[in-house]
């Protein structure tokens, strides 16, 4: 069983979300890339997660929303639009953050969960992290995951030590 269709059973994908969900955004020229726990996977060792977080070019947004209204179901929140689909346990999660924004420009291709996708440069998913972990509004079991996803991080490139604020160096350690 090839990376995407364990992906797709795991999520349990039976409507063919995630294909439809990159066929518009590449169909509508929209600009994005893999951020989270996904684009860690893509630099780290591997672990399962029904989530896809994704960053868009900010002057996208709108019009992302007004395309994907269409054929999806929306929940926007303070900072994120959540998408998702009928039959299909995968949640997308789009930042809405605009210090996100500036990902895209940077994202190279890699392979991710079996596809080729533009995924945000490692330094930019350890600022994603980064910015997680300080968030106080996240729920703690979150924030711990994102102090994982930083040491996985670190343990596939230990050259991002110097790029942690001592704060959370020394929970890691």
């Amino acid at each position: 069983m090839d990376a995407a269709t364990f992906w797709k059973t795991v999520v349990m994908d039976r409507t063919g979300f995630l294909d439809r969900l990159i066929a518009l955004l590449n169909q509508h020229a929209i600009r994005f890339c893999v951020v989270g726990g996904q684009a860690v996977n893509a630099y780290a060792e591997p672990v399962v997660s029904l989530d896809l977080d994704l960053a868009v070019a900010v002057e996208q947004m709108g019009k992302l929303r007004s395309i994907l209204e269409k054929e999806f179901q929306l929940k926007s929140f303070e900072h994120s639009l959540n998408v998702s689909a009928p039959q299909s346990d995968l949640r997308v999660q789009i930042q809405t953050d605009p210090r996100y924004g500036g990902f895209v420009d940077r994202a190279e291709e890699r392979t991710i969960v079996g596809l080729r996708l533009p995924v945000a440069r490692i330094e930019d998913v350890l600022q994603g992290k980064i910015w997680a972990v300080q968030d106080r509004a996240r729920r703690s079991s979150k924030r711990q995951k994102d102090l994982a996803d930083i040491s996985r991080l670190l343990e596939a490139s230990p050259d991002l030590r110097k790029l942690i604020p001592e704060e959370i160096l020394s929970r890691l350690f």
